[in-house]
């Protein structure tokens, strides 16, 4: 073979091969960047929480959903006699009158009635009244207020030792369904600070 026909041979050959990757390129290439270009751009739905309905445990049994239950009071109300009650009772009830009436005093909207144990305090027609009253057989003082309504309070004592019991300062009136205490609920809703000392001479 002369050498002009293996130069040709040759050239042609390496054309060949220069155009064989260049034709796979426009031909695949494309593709692939189309298929790879319509996965990226396809969405993609991830759910963090599978069907309650379909989710089961182990033992085949369907998964109940959680409920949140609120912390129970665990305040209880003190162990005290009768005796012991009607001593706490009327100190409060005497502190709470006390107050009331320097309130009526200082505000022309104020009135206070005390009879047979029921402390009366009305705050003219746009507020309404709340009544105060002991309640022995159940050793509790009832408050009915225009703004939270009726509530039954028990003592509750602070303190561990049974010598706590016998002393007003350790203890207080507590709604054994909330927690609340009557001073706090008297102090929110009126202002006055029922655990304020009552002066001498009163």
């Amino acid at each position: 073979m002369a050498r002009s026909n293996i130069s040709r041979l040759v050239r042609v050959v390496g054309r060949g091969l220069q155009t064989t990757p260049r034709r796979i390129q426009r031909t695949t290439l494309p593709g692939i960047a189309a298929a790879t270009a319509r996965s990226i751009a396809m969405p993609r739905f991830v759910s963090n929480s599978a069907d309650r309905q379909n989710v089961k445990t182990p033992d085949n049994k369907p998964v109940e959903p959680k409920t949140v239950e609120m912390p129970e009071v665990i305040k209880t109300p003190a162990d005290i006699t009768e005796a012991e009650y009607h001593t706490i009772a009327d100190e409060f009830m005497e502190r709470a009158l006390h107050h009331f009436e320097d309130l009526q005093d200082a505000r022309s909207d104020v009135d206070v009635e005390f009879n047979e144990g029921v402390l009366k305090i009305t705050f003219g027609p746009d507020v309404g009244a709340y009544v105060i009253n002991k309640q022995p057989p159940n050793k509790q003082i009832w408050l009915s207020s225009p703004k939270s309504g009726p509530k039954r309070y028990d003592y509750v004592t602070l303190g561990d030792s049974q010598q706590d019991k016998q002393d007003t300062a350790s203890g207080d009136w507590i709604y054994l369904r909330d927690g609340s205490s009557l001073t706090d609920t008297l102090l929110e809703e009126i202002g006055i600070d029922i655990t304020v000392p009552i002066e001498e001479g009163f």
